[in-house]
């Protein structure tokens, strides 16, 4: 005789466990999905139940025992546990699954000083009632399991000390939009809210991490990105880590330039005392960047960045290995190497390199960046001067022990600090790039800041989104998108709050978006074209030409009606000079593909009326929001047909999109043979791009002798994405199983021809 097992209620009351109503449920979630077993979800879940189960826990049960089933044979298993969860949250949010009147809604959270008190300011009880008739709570339905439980656990807003859920999906979205129109006039907002709605809540539009977890809260800043720069003074490096703390409590990814930190060993106060060096410094920002876990959303983190010519290299290189000692190792930052043309030359001519503290030569620093005739003159003449105190070494040992630790680690980035300001939208005379941030792909005009009121130092903000390529049928429907995105970041802009002088100076005179995009590995499969053998070039060079001459133009158009951004005179837009003139031309070798659209025309409007925005495009990592769309990576090819991502809310399983029909279409990671294929197309679209793009590159270890990778060809890799006009590159991927990546070290073995394709700079 079988056991009656009995369920505790919410209230505490206890009833027998009604499988009917279990099964009715499931049912539900499985309407329309193919190649799903009811039966099994149950059996696995029934298994699970005991005597006093909560009505949660049996919930909870039957989700795991859905999502356990997700593979790429039976991919339609991750809408089942994803609708199972919707069903689940609403019931811990609203007490049953029908979400309440967006009005009432509203009124309780700002009541309960969850959502921004202007929203029931800025809106009338009838405004509500339209904003409700935009929604459509159905496409909650839409998620995959892996997009809801990245909700549940960054966005959608909740006491993240109880766990007390207080919105579903489409709240979050309907609402995001109110809160950026809100300053529009009153007969044009509500077509630019129900817009938006729609292109963000189909996936059309992917908003960054701090715009899905904070607009619409009492919480006011949403720059994806920050750049701190630093100078050589305990005024500054103080500065600078209090404003670290600042922009890592509000959930911002930080860059930090701390390149002009002088040497160990100069002196202070003329000879009283000698420089204890950068290393100190560096884990006094590694200690400020620690210090918050941005409110549970993702933990703090940044990149610090200095130029390979520095004093110090040898032993900054090296600050991220395990091995050595925590004294000399700061391993929970990420670093950024800034290199140039001369250095590259200095490299494939088999010269050395000269290394220097900044704090001893006059102007180098400075013209590192707005200057290279300039660098280059004075750095010979401080190499001739032989009372300045130098190190020399080889090239090719200080870029191999680079190369190493790139490897090694992952996180030794690169920056192409002449690329950063010869192919850039600002005048580097009068506002150069000295940095980058976190992902490396925000080039934006930077001031050391002396104290934390500074009215004279520059922090940079950038605020991200990305354009959906696997949800845009025609690069015509770029047009409607581009200037919705535009309107709704420029309008984000003046939304939110900045805790520092000289960050809200900067976002608000220059006005920099950063726009960008997810599924291209999608979108090329759909095309039915590929990463490694060139057949992809001519796809992206037409569409990257038709996202940035559409975001142009929507910031052209914008800055008709508001006004171009006030620095607008500090970019070489004013100029009327484009990123299509600036490019790297040796990229003409691989494409000859013609302009499509009338370039012309919008430089002399741009010329006339200016840009709202000082920069518009940067092609940024999207591993959590591309998750949300069900997208693949950005601009990264899949490592696999099904990903199994380890989180705080468990496995979560994904099937690449639309697997049953394109399987045999998608170029995996660990199938493309090279990075050359990859590095073209990144190529391809830096070409228009007026940011950087964060480029990853990748090595399978077993596709070389004794399965190591040669330095020789992490080298060539680095010099042909310079050849290319590459501005950064991010991630230094090997794929795992192999045990030993790199080859010992021979210097004396190591030669790069400088008759090689890549070594053409």
């Amino acid at each position: 005789m079988n056991q009656i097992l009995f369920v505790t209620k919410r209230n505490g009351h206890q009833e027998p466990i009604n499988l009917d109503k279990i099964h009715r449920v499931i049912n539900w979630a499985a309407k329309g999905l193919e190649k799903i077993s009811v039966s099994q979800v149950e059996l696995r879940s029934h298994i699970q139940f005991y005597n006093g189960i909560k009505t949660s826990d049996i919930q909870e049960t039957i989700i795991k025992a859905a999502a356990d089933l997700i593979s790429q044979e039976e991919p339609d298993y991750q809408y089942l546990a994803a609708r199972l969860t919707v069903f689940h949250l609403r019931k811990k949010a609203y007490g049953q699954f029908e979400p309440p009147k967006l009005y009432n809604h509203v009124l309780h959270l700002v009541k309960i000083g969850k959502y921004d008190k202007n929203l029931v300011n800025d809106y009338n009880h009838k405004e509500f009632e339209e904003m409700d008739t935009f929604i459509d709570h159905w496409r909650d339905m839409n998620f995959s399991y892996a997009a809801i439980k990245q909700l549940e656990g960054k966005y959608l807003v909740q006491n993240r000390v109880t766990g007390k859920i207080y919105e579903s999906a489409q709240f979050l979205y309907i609402l995001i939009a109110a809160c950026l129109f809100a300053k529009y006039p009153e007969h044009i907002r509500m077509k630019y809210i129900k817009n938006f709605y729609n292109a963000i809540s189909t996936f059309k539009i992917s908003l960054a991490t701090p715009i899905m977890a904070g607009v619409r809260t009492p919480t006011r800043q949403f720059s994806s990105c920050v750049l701190i720069e630093c100078d050589d003074n305990l005024d500054s490096i103080n500065a600078t880590s209090s404003a670290i703390v600042k922009y890592v409590a509000q959930r911002a990814g930080i860059g930090i330039n701390a390149g002009r930190i002088r040497a160990v060993g100069s002196p202070i106060r003329n000879g009283e005392a000698f420089h204890t060096g950068c290393i100190p410094f560096y884990k006094h920002f590694q200690t400020a960047v620690k210090s918050c876990s941005q409110g549970g959303v993702r933990g703090g983190a940044a990149t610090l960045f200095y130029p390979i010519w520095h004093l110090e290299i040898e032993n900054l290189l090296v600050l991220k290995n395990n091995r050595g000692i925590d004294s000399n190792r700061i391993r929970h930052l990420d670093y950024g190497v800034q290199i140039n043309k001369l250095m590259y030359q200095r490299l494939i001519t088999g010269k050395y390199i000269t290394l220097f503290s900044p704090s001893d030569v006059p102007d180098l620093y400075e013209n590192f960046f707005s200057d290279q005739n300039k660098f280059e003159y004075l750095y010979h003449k401080y190499e001739q001067n032989h009372n300045i105190r130098h190190r020399k070494i080889k090239s090719i040992e200080l870029f191999s022990l680079m190369m190493q630790e790139r490897a090694s680690t992952g996180r030794i980035y690169i920056q192409n600090a002449d690329h950063c300001n010869s192919h850039s939208p600002f005048n580097s005379a009068l506002a150069p790039i000295r940095q980058s941030n976190l992902c490396l792909e925000i080039t934006l005009p930077t001031k050391p800041l002396n104290n934390i009121n500074d009215i004279n130092g520059e922090i940079a903000l950038c605020t991200l989104s990305a354009l959906n390529l696997g949800n845009i049928n025609n690069l015509q429907d770029l047009s409607e998108l581009a200037d919705l995105i535009i309107r709704a970041l420029d309008a984000l802009l003046d939304y939110q709050k900045y805790p520092i002088h000289a960050a809200q100076h900067s976002a608000i005179n220059r006005r920099s978006l950063g726009i960008g995009v997810i599924n291209y590995a999608y979108y090329l499969a759909k095309n039915k074209v590929r990463y490694s053998d060139g057949s992809a070039n001519t796809l992206t060079h037409r569409t990257f030409e038709a996202i940035q001459y559409h975001l142009l133009k929507a910031s052209n158009n914008l800055a008709k009606e508001k006004g171009a951004c006030i620095w607008f005179k500090d970019t070489t837009y004013s100029q009327g000079i484009l990123p299509i003139d600036t490019y790297k031309k040796d990229l003409d070798d691989i494409i000859n593909e013609p302009l499509h659209y009338d370039w012309e025309h919008l430089r002399k409007s741009i010329k006339q009326y200016g840009l709202r925005n000082s920069t518009v495009s940067a092609l940024m990592p999207s591993e959590t929001s591309s998750q949300i769309a069900n997208a693949t990576n950005g601009i990264e090819p899949p490592r696999g047909y099904l990903s199994i991502k380890a989180s705080k809310n468990g496995i979560l399983r994904q099937v690449i999109p639309d697997f049953k029909q394109l399987a045999s279409n998608y170029e995996l990671l660990w199938q493309i043979p090279n990075n050359q294929g990859y590095l073209k197309l990144v190529g391809i679209m830096q070409k228009f791009i007026d940011q950087s793009i964060s480029t990853n590159l990748n090595y399978d270890p077993n596709r070389f002798p004794g399965s190591k990778v040669p330095i020789k060809q992490l080298i060539a890799d680095l010099l042909y994405a310079y050849k290319l006009g590459i501005k950064t590159l991010y991630y230094h991927n090997t794929r795992d199983g192999s045990s030993e990546t790199q080859e010992t070290l021979q210097y004396n073995q190591l030669h790069i021809s400088c008759a090689s394709d890549a070594c053409i700079i």
